[in-house]
Protein backbone atom coordinates (compact mmCIF):
# COMPACT_ATOMS: atom_id res chain seq x y z
CA UNK A 1 0.00 0.00 0.00
CA UNK A 2 1.17 3.52 -0.82
CA UNK A 3 1.67 5.51 2.36
CA UNK A 4 4.31 8.06 1.47
CA UNK A 5 3.43 11.60 0.44
CA UNK A 6 2.39 12.05 -3.16
CA UNK A 7 2.18 15.43 -4.87
CA UNK A 8 -1.35 16.36 -5.80
CA UNK A 9 -3.08 13.72 -3.63
CA UNK A 10 -5.56 14.44 -0.86
CA UNK A 11 -4.07 13.30 2.48
CA UNK A 12 -6.93 10.80 2.90
CA UNK A 13 -5.79 8.96 -0.26
CA UNK A 14 -2.69 7.76 1.59
CA UNK A 15 -4.14 7.60 5.12
CA UNK A 16 -3.92 4.49 7.28
CA UNK A 17 -6.82 2.02 7.40
CA UNK A 18 -7.50 3.02 11.01
CA UNK A 19 -7.78 6.69 10.02
CA UNK A 20 -10.16 5.89 7.19
CA UNK A 21 -12.33 3.66 9.40
CA UNK A 22 -12.50 6.28 12.17
CA UNK A 23 -13.66 8.89 9.67
CA UNK A 24 -16.25 6.50 8.22
CA UNK A 25 -17.68 5.67 11.65
CA UNK A 26 -18.06 9.35 12.56
CA UNK A 27 -19.71 10.13 9.25
CA UNK A 28 -21.97 7.06 9.33
CA UNK A 29 -23.28 8.10 12.76
CA UNK A 30 -24.04 11.55 11.37
CA UNK A 31 -25.73 10.42 8.15
CA UNK A 32 -27.91 7.82 9.91
CA UNK A 33 -29.09 10.41 12.43
CA UNK A 34 -29.67 12.97 9.71
CA UNK A 35 -31.73 10.56 7.60
CA UNK A 36 -33.80 9.51 10.62
CA UNK A 37 -34.44 13.08 11.75
CA UNK A 38 -35.11 14.71 8.38
CA UNK A 39 -36.56 12.08 6.05
CA UNK A 40 -39.89 10.56 7.16
CA UNK A 41 -39.47 7.63 4.77
CA UNK A 42 -36.22 6.62 6.46
CA UNK A 43 -37.68 7.07 9.94
CA UNK A 44 -40.52 4.71 9.00
CA UNK A 45 -38.14 2.14 7.50
CA UNK A 46 -35.81 2.23 10.51
CA UNK A 47 -38.70 1.84 12.94
CA UNK A 48 -40.21 -1.00 10.91
CA UNK A 49 -36.82 -2.77 11.06
CA UNK A 50 -36.52 -2.12 14.81
CA UNK A 51 -33.35 -0.03 14.57
CA UNK A 52 -32.37 3.46 15.65
CA UNK A 53 -29.30 5.53 14.69
CA UNK A 54 -28.06 5.09 18.28
CA UNK A 55 -27.69 1.36 17.54
CA UNK A 56 -24.78 2.10 15.21
CA UNK A 57 -21.37 1.94 16.90
CA UNK A 58 -19.08 0.22 14.38
CA UNK A 59 -19.15 -0.56 10.64
CA UNK A 60 -20.58 -4.07 11.18
CA UNK A 61 -23.67 -2.48 12.77
CA UNK A 62 -24.68 -0.96 9.42
CA UNK A 63 -26.01 -4.38 8.35
CA UNK A 64 -28.84 -3.93 10.90
CA UNK A 65 -30.29 -1.05 8.87
CA UNK A 66 -32.67 -1.60 5.94
CA UNK A 67 -31.45 -1.21 2.38
CA UNK A 68 -32.62 1.46 -0.03
CA UNK A 69 -33.59 0.57 -3.59
CA UNK A 70 -34.76 2.40 -6.69
CA UNK A 71 -38.28 1.49 -5.61
CA UNK A 72 -37.85 3.74 -2.55
CA UNK A 73 -37.00 6.67 -4.83
CA UNK A 74 -39.99 5.90 -7.05
CA UNK A 75 -42.37 5.60 -4.09
CA UNK A 76 -41.25 8.99 -2.79
CA UNK A 77 -41.10 10.65 -6.25
CA UNK A 78 -40.05 13.33 -6.85
CA UNK A 79 -38.55 14.84 -3.66
CA UNK A 80 -39.66 12.60 -0.78
CA UNK A 81 -36.16 11.36 0.12
CA UNK A 82 -34.64 14.84 0.25
CA UNK A 83 -33.23 15.84 3.64
CA UNK A 84 -33.16 19.57 2.86
CA UNK A 85 -35.92 22.07 2.03
CA UNK A 86 -36.16 22.83 -1.68
CA UNK A 87 -34.83 26.35 -1.24
CA UNK A 88 -31.46 24.76 -0.36
CA UNK A 89 -31.45 22.39 -3.36
CA UNK A 90 -29.61 24.11 -6.21
CA UNK A 91 -29.53 21.26 -8.76
CA UNK A 92 -31.79 18.41 -9.88
CA UNK A 93 -30.77 15.45 -12.02
CA UNK A 94 -32.86 12.45 -13.03
CA UNK A 95 -32.59 9.08 -14.72
CA UNK A 96 -34.28 8.45 -18.06
CA UNK A 97 -37.17 6.63 -16.41
CA UNK A 98 -37.40 4.06 -19.20
CA UNK A 99 -38.78 1.40 -16.82
CA UNK A 100 -41.12 3.64 -14.84
CA UNK A 101 -40.88 6.97 -13.04
CA UNK A 102 -37.42 8.52 -13.22
CA UNK A 103 -35.28 8.55 -10.11
CA UNK A 104 -34.74 12.17 -9.08
CA UNK A 105 -31.66 13.33 -7.23
CA UNK A 106 -30.96 16.71 -5.64
CA UNK A 107 -27.78 18.58 -4.73
CA UNK A 108 -27.06 21.29 -2.21
CA UNK A 109 -24.33 23.81 -2.93
CA UNK A 110 -21.94 21.79 -0.79
CA UNK A 111 -22.95 18.60 -2.63
CA UNK A 112 -21.94 20.20 -5.93
CA UNK A 113 -18.61 21.24 -4.40
CA UNK A 114 -18.06 17.71 -3.09
CA UNK A 115 -18.92 16.20 -6.47
CA UNK A 116 -16.55 18.54 -8.32
CA UNK A 117 -13.77 17.68 -5.88
CA UNK A 118 -14.31 13.94 -6.25
CA UNK A 119 -14.29 14.16 -10.04
CA UNK A 120 -11.11 16.25 -9.91
CA UNK A 121 -9.58 13.55 -7.67
CA UNK A 122 -10.73 10.89 -10.13
CA UNK A 123 -9.29 12.64 -13.18
CA UNK A 124 -6.01 13.13 -11.30
CA UNK A 125 -5.95 9.43 -10.38
CA UNK A 126 -6.49 8.60 -14.06
CA UNK A 127 -3.40 10.64 -14.96
CA UNK A 128 -4.93 14.02 -15.70
CA UNK A 129 -3.07 17.15 -14.61
CA UNK A 130 -3.77 20.91 -14.53
CA UNK A 131 -3.47 22.37 -18.00
CA UNK A 132 -4.60 19.22 -19.80
CA UNK A 133 -7.32 19.60 -22.41
CA UNK A 134 -10.32 17.37 -21.69
CA UNK A 135 -12.75 16.40 -24.46
CA UNK A 136 -16.07 15.50 -22.77
CA UNK A 137 -18.37 13.35 -24.90
CA UNK A 138 -20.72 12.28 -22.11
CA UNK A 139 -24.24 13.66 -22.47
CA UNK A 140 -25.11 16.89 -20.70
CA UNK A 141 -28.51 17.59 -19.14
CA UNK A 142 -30.46 15.50 -16.64
CA UNK A 143 -27.89 12.70 -17.09
CA UNK A 144 -25.10 13.30 -14.57
CA UNK A 145 -22.17 12.25 -16.77
CA UNK A 146 -21.38 15.40 -18.74
CA UNK A 147 -21.75 17.98 -15.99
CA UNK A 148 -19.97 15.81 -13.42
CA UNK A 149 -16.96 15.39 -15.70
CA UNK A 150 -17.07 19.08 -16.63
CA UNK A 151 -17.04 20.43 -13.07
CA UNK A 152 -14.30 18.01 -12.04
CA UNK A 153 -12.04 18.85 -14.97
CA UNK A 154 -12.41 22.57 -14.34
CA UNK A 155 -11.76 22.07 -10.61
CA UNK A 156 -8.52 20.26 -11.46
CA UNK A 157 -7.45 23.17 -13.65
CA UNK A 158 -7.98 21.57 -17.05
CA UNK A 159 -9.23 23.17 -20.25
CA UNK A 160 -12.67 21.68 -20.98
CA UNK A 161 -14.08 20.96 -24.44
CA UNK A 162 -17.79 20.36 -23.62
CA UNK A 163 -18.84 18.56 -26.81
CA UNK A 164 -21.54 16.33 -25.24
CA UNK A 165 -22.78 13.17 -26.97
CA UNK A 166 -23.49 12.66 -30.67
CA UNK A 167 -22.31 14.38 -33.87
CA UNK A 168 -19.52 11.84 -34.20
CA UNK A 169 -17.88 13.33 -37.31
CA UNK A 170 -17.74 16.72 -35.60
CA UNK A 171 -16.11 15.09 -32.58
CA UNK A 172 -13.46 13.53 -34.83
CA UNK A 173 -12.72 16.94 -36.33
CA UNK A 174 -12.49 18.64 -32.94
CA UNK A 175 -10.11 16.00 -31.61
CA UNK A 176 -7.89 16.63 -34.63
CA UNK A 177 -8.11 20.42 -34.34
CA UNK A 178 -8.08 20.97 -30.56
CA UNK A 179 -5.55 18.22 -29.72
CA UNK A 180 -7.03 17.18 -26.35
CA UNK A 181 -5.02 15.10 -23.88
CA UNK A 182 -7.98 13.30 -22.30
CA UNK A 183 -11.33 12.03 -23.56
CA UNK A 184 -14.26 11.16 -21.31
CA UNK A 185 -17.12 9.08 -22.74
CA UNK A 186 -18.60 5.59 -22.65
CA UNK A 187 -16.22 2.83 -23.80
CA UNK A 188 -18.62 1.77 -26.56
CA UNK A 189 -18.66 5.34 -27.91
CA UNK A 190 -14.84 5.40 -27.96
CA UNK A 191 -14.97 2.41 -30.30
CA UNK A 192 -17.53 4.28 -32.38
CA UNK A 193 -15.10 7.20 -32.63
CA UNK A 194 -12.29 4.83 -33.61
CA UNK A 195 -14.46 3.50 -36.44
CA UNK A 196 -15.17 7.07 -37.57
CA UNK A 197 -11.46 7.94 -37.65
CA UNK A 198 -10.69 4.85 -39.68
CA UNK A 199 -13.58 5.52 -42.09
CA UNK A 200 -11.88 8.84 -42.89
CA UNK A 201 -8.55 7.14 -43.47
CA UNK A 202 -7.15 8.38 -40.13
CA UNK A 203 -5.38 6.26 -37.53
CA UNK A 204 -7.12 6.74 -34.14
CA UNK A 205 -3.88 5.72 -32.42
CA UNK A 206 -2.10 8.80 -33.79
CA UNK A 207 -4.20 11.49 -32.14
CA UNK A 208 -3.08 13.68 -29.22
CA UNK A 209 -5.13 11.63 -26.75
CA UNK A 210 -3.11 9.90 -24.05
CA UNK A 211 -5.89 9.05 -21.53
CA UNK A 212 -9.46 7.84 -21.91
CA UNK A 213 -11.70 7.95 -18.81
CA UNK A 214 -14.58 5.62 -19.58
CA UNK A 215 -17.70 4.75 -17.60
CA UNK A 216 -21.52 4.73 -17.52
CA UNK A 217 -21.69 1.11 -18.73
CA UNK A 218 -20.00 -2.17 -17.78
CA UNK A 219 -16.97 -3.02 -19.92
CA UNK A 220 -14.60 -5.93 -19.88
CA UNK A 221 -10.82 -6.22 -19.69
CA UNK A 222 -10.70 -7.39 -23.36
CA UNK A 223 -12.54 -4.19 -24.33
CA UNK A 224 -9.91 -2.15 -22.48
CA UNK A 225 -7.22 -3.94 -24.50
CA UNK A 226 -9.13 -3.33 -27.74
CA UNK A 227 -9.50 0.40 -27.02
CA UNK A 228 -5.86 0.81 -25.98
CA UNK A 229 -4.61 -1.10 -29.03
CA UNK A 230 -6.69 0.86 -31.53
CA UNK A 231 -6.58 4.29 -29.91
CA UNK A 232 -3.08 4.43 -28.43
CA UNK A 233 -4.09 5.65 -24.97
CA UNK A 234 -4.49 4.52 -21.38
CA UNK A 235 -8.09 3.37 -20.87
CA UNK A 236 -9.18 4.00 -17.26
CA UNK A 237 -12.44 2.98 -15.62
CA UNK A 238 -14.49 5.61 -13.76
CA UNK A 239 -17.59 4.61 -11.82
CA UNK A 240 -20.64 6.35 -10.49
CA UNK A 241 -24.40 6.44 -10.56
CA UNK A 242 -26.71 9.39 -10.31
CA UNK A 243 -28.46 8.24 -7.14
CA UNK A 244 -25.18 8.08 -5.20
CA UNK A 245 -23.74 11.32 -6.66
CA UNK A 246 -22.94 10.73 -10.35
CA UNK A 247 -19.55 9.86 -11.84
CA UNK A 248 -16.70 10.05 -9.36
CA UNK A 249 -17.78 7.51 -6.77
CA UNK A 250 -14.70 5.49 -7.75
CA UNK A 251 -11.95 5.61 -10.35
CA UNK A 252 -8.98 3.52 -11.40
CA UNK A 253 -5.46 4.82 -10.88
CA UNK A 254 -3.54 4.95 -14.15
CA UNK A 255 -0.40 3.48 -12.59
CA UNK A 256 -2.26 0.28 -11.63
CA UNK A 257 -5.43 -0.02 -13.74
CA UNK A 258 -6.53 -2.81 -11.41
CA UNK A 259 -10.09 -1.80 -10.55
CA UNK A 260 -11.76 1.47 -9.52
CA UNK A 261 -10.65 2.84 -6.14
CA UNK A 262 -13.70 3.71 -4.02
CA UNK A 263 -13.43 7.15 -2.43
CA UNK A 264 -14.22 5.68 0.96
CA UNK A 265 -14.15 9.00 2.77
CA UNK A 266 -17.44 9.84 1.01
CA UNK A 267 -19.02 6.45 0.24
CA UNK A 268 -19.14 3.37 2.46
CA UNK A 269 -19.21 0.17 0.36
CA UNK A 270 -20.65 -3.24 1.12
CA UNK A 271 -21.14 -6.39 -0.93
CA UNK A 272 -24.37 -8.29 -0.29
CA UNK A 273 -25.94 -11.47 -1.55
CA UNK A 274 -28.29 -10.24 -4.31
CA UNK A 275 -30.93 -12.80 -3.30
CA UNK A 276 -31.20 -12.25 0.46
CA UNK A 277 -29.17 -9.10 1.20
CA UNK A 278 -26.70 -10.83 3.56
CA UNK A 279 -23.41 -8.93 3.85
CA UNK A 280 -20.52 -10.84 2.24
CA UNK A 281 -16.82 -10.76 3.07
CA UNK A 282 -14.38 -8.75 0.95
CA UNK A 283 -13.35 -10.85 -2.03
CA UNK A 284 -16.74 -12.55 -2.42
CA UNK A 285 -18.85 -11.64 -5.45
CA UNK A 286 -22.23 -10.06 -4.91
CA UNK A 287 -24.16 -6.82 -5.27
CA UNK A 288 -22.44 -3.51 -4.59
CA UNK A 289 -24.13 -1.36 -1.93
CA UNK A 290 -23.26 2.23 -0.98
CA UNK A 291 -24.07 4.49 1.95
CA UNK A 292 -23.31 8.14 1.25
CA UNK A 293 -21.26 9.75 4.02
CA UNK A 294 -21.30 13.45 3.14
CA UNK A 295 -24.31 14.17 0.90
CA UNK A 296 -26.69 16.79 2.27
CA UNK A 297 -29.69 16.94 -0.09
CA UNK A 298 -30.15 13.22 -0.76
CA UNK A 299 -28.47 10.96 1.80
CA UNK A 300 -28.73 7.30 0.81
CA UNK A 301 -28.55 4.49 3.34
CA UNK A 302 -27.31 1.15 2.00
CA UNK A 303 -28.33 1.84 -1.59
CA UNK A 304 -28.45 -1.33 -3.69
CA UNK A 305 -26.80 -0.51 -7.00
CA UNK A 306 -27.59 -3.86 -8.73
CA UNK A 307 -23.97 -3.90 -9.95
CA UNK A 308 -22.28 -7.27 -9.42
CA UNK A 309 -18.64 -7.26 -8.33
CA UNK A 310 -16.35 -7.94 -5.34
CA UNK A 311 -14.35 -5.71 -3.02
CA UNK A 312 -10.56 -5.85 -3.33
CA UNK A 313 -7.76 -4.67 -1.02
CA UNK A 314 -5.97 -1.33 -1.56
CA UNK A 315 -3.03 -1.00 -3.97
CA UNK A 316 -2.24 2.41 -5.50
CA UNK A 317 -4.28 4.24 -2.83
CA UNK A 318 -5.21 3.45 0.77
CA UNK A 319 -8.83 2.77 -0.13
CA UNK A 320 -10.44 -0.43 -1.32
CA UNK A 321 -11.12 -1.20 -4.96
CA UNK A 322 -13.72 -3.30 -6.69
CA UNK A 323 -13.27 -5.75 -9.54
CA UNK A 324 -14.61 -5.16 -13.04
CA UNK A 325 -18.40 -5.24 -12.86
CA UNK A 326 -19.61 -8.51 -14.37
CA UNK A 327 -23.09 -7.15 -15.00
CA UNK A 328 -26.17 -5.87 -13.27
CA UNK A 329 -28.56 -8.16 -11.47
CA UNK A 330 -31.43 -6.50 -13.37
CA UNK A 331 -29.58 -6.94 -16.71
CA UNK A 332 -29.21 -10.66 -16.17
CA UNK A 333 -30.77 -12.75 -18.93
CA UNK A 334 -32.43 -16.01 -17.92
CA UNK A 335 -32.41 -18.19 -21.01
CA UNK A 336 -33.90 -21.66 -20.59
CA UNK A 337 -32.87 -21.69 -16.95
CA UNK A 338 -29.31 -20.41 -17.50
CA UNK A 339 -28.26 -17.00 -16.05
CA UNK A 340 -26.08 -15.02 -18.48
CA UNK A 341 -24.78 -11.45 -18.81
CA UNK A 342 -23.88 -9.43 -21.94
CA UNK A 343 -20.29 -9.07 -20.69
CA UNK A 344 -19.79 -12.82 -21.15
CA UNK A 345 -20.47 -12.48 -24.88
CA UNK A 346 -18.27 -9.40 -25.10
CA UNK A 347 -15.24 -11.30 -23.80
CA UNK A 348 -15.80 -14.06 -26.36
CA UNK A 349 -16.10 -11.66 -29.29
CA UNK A 350 -13.06 -9.61 -28.34
CA UNK A 351 -11.00 -12.78 -28.25
CA UNK A 352 -11.67 -13.37 -31.96
CA UNK A 353 -9.52 -11.14 -34.20
CA UNK A 354 -11.91 -11.67 -37.12
CA UNK A 355 -14.77 -9.90 -35.34
CA UNK A 356 -15.45 -6.23 -34.61
CA UNK A 357 -16.21 -5.28 -30.98
CA UNK A 358 -19.81 -4.33 -31.82
CA UNK A 359 -22.57 -6.79 -30.97
CA UNK A 360 -26.20 -7.11 -29.96
CA UNK A 361 -28.18 -9.88 -28.29
CA UNK A 362 -31.73 -10.37 -29.57
CA UNK A 363 -34.12 -12.45 -27.47
CA UNK A 364 -37.12 -14.05 -29.18
CA UNK A 365 -39.87 -16.48 -28.28
CA UNK A 366 -40.08 -19.48 -30.57
CA UNK A 367 -43.11 -21.50 -29.61
CA UNK A 368 -42.89 -22.17 -25.89
CA UNK A 369 -39.11 -21.63 -25.73
CA UNK A 370 -36.82 -18.60 -25.57
CA UNK A 371 -34.25 -18.18 -28.33
CA UNK A 372 -31.12 -16.05 -28.56
CA UNK A 373 -29.62 -14.49 -31.69
CA UNK A 374 -26.12 -13.04 -31.37
CA UNK A 375 -25.60 -10.32 -33.99
CA UNK A 376 -21.96 -9.59 -34.82
CA UNK A 377 -19.86 -7.96 -37.53
CA UNK A 378 -16.52 -8.86 -39.14
CA UNK A 379 -13.70 -6.35 -38.77
CA UNK A 380 -13.78 -5.76 -42.53
CA UNK A 381 -16.02 -6.64 -45.47
CA UNK A 382 -13.69 -9.47 -46.49
CA UNK A 383 -14.70 -11.35 -43.35
CA UNK A 384 -18.21 -11.92 -44.70
CA UNK A 385 -16.84 -14.67 -46.93
CA UNK A 386 -16.00 -16.61 -43.76
CA UNK A 387 -19.53 -16.10 -42.39
CA UNK A 388 -20.66 -19.73 -42.08
CA UNK A 389 -17.36 -20.81 -40.51
CA UNK A 390 -17.33 -17.89 -38.03
CA UNK A 391 -20.97 -18.48 -37.08
CA UNK A 392 -20.42 -22.20 -36.52
CA UNK A 393 -17.30 -21.66 -34.38
CA UNK A 394 -18.89 -18.86 -32.34
CA UNK A 395 -22.03 -20.92 -31.68
CA UNK A 396 -19.83 -23.69 -30.35
CA UNK A 397 -17.79 -21.35 -28.13
CA UNK A 398 -20.97 -19.79 -26.71
CA UNK A 399 -22.31 -23.24 -25.92
CA UNK A 400 -19.07 -24.42 -24.31
CA UNK A 401 -18.19 -21.32 -22.26
CA UNK A 402 -21.56 -19.70 -21.46
CA UNK A 403 -23.76 -22.78 -21.57
CA UNK A 404 -26.55 -21.56 -23.85
CA UNK A 405 -27.55 -22.37 -27.41
CA UNK A 406 -27.60 -19.39 -29.76
CA UNK A 407 -27.94 -18.50 -33.39
CA UNK A 408 -25.17 -16.28 -34.76
CA UNK A 409 -25.98 -13.70 -37.40
CA UNK A 410 -22.92 -12.17 -39.13
CA UNK A 411 -23.90 -8.78 -40.55
CA UNK A 412 -21.99 -6.45 -42.91
CA UNK A 413 -19.66 -3.96 -41.17
CA UNK A 414 -21.56 -0.97 -39.79
CA UNK A 415 -24.93 -2.76 -39.59
CA UNK A 416 -25.23 -2.83 -35.80
CA UNK A 417 -26.41 0.49 -34.40
CA UNK A 418 -23.52 2.48 -32.94
CA UNK A 419 -23.78 4.04 -29.52
CA UNK A 420 -23.66 7.79 -28.89
CA UNK A 421 -24.00 7.10 -25.18
CA UNK A 422 -24.74 3.83 -23.43
CA UNK A 423 -24.70 0.92 -25.88
CA UNK A 424 -27.91 -1.08 -26.30
CA UNK A 425 -26.58 -4.62 -25.91
CA UNK A 426 -29.86 -6.51 -25.41
CA UNK A 427 -33.06 -6.27 -27.46
CA UNK A 428 -35.81 -8.33 -25.84
CA UNK A 429 -38.58 -9.19 -28.30
CA UNK A 430 -40.06 -12.01 -26.21
CA UNK A 431 -43.25 -10.05 -25.52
Amino acid sequence: MATENHAGLDPIETASRDEITALQVARLKSVLANAYDRVPHYRQKFEAAGVHPADFREPADLAKFPATTKEDLRQTYPFGLFALPMDRVIRLHASSGTTGKPTVVGYSRRDIETWAGLMARSIHAAGGRPGDRVHIAYGYGLFTGGLGAHYGAERLGCTVVPVSAGQTLRQVQLIQDFAPDIIMCTPSYMLNLADAFEAQGQDPARTSLRIGIFGAEPWSEPMRQEIERRCGLNAVDVYGLSEVIGPGVACECVEAKDGPVIWEDHFYPEIVDPENGTVLEDGQEGELVFTTLTKEALPLIRYRTRDLTRLLPPTARSMRRFAKITGRSDDMIILRGVNVFPSQFEELLLGDTRLAPHYQLELLRKGALDALTLKVEPRDAGGLAQGPEIARELCERVKQTIGVTSEVCLLPPGSIQRSEGKAVRVVDRRE
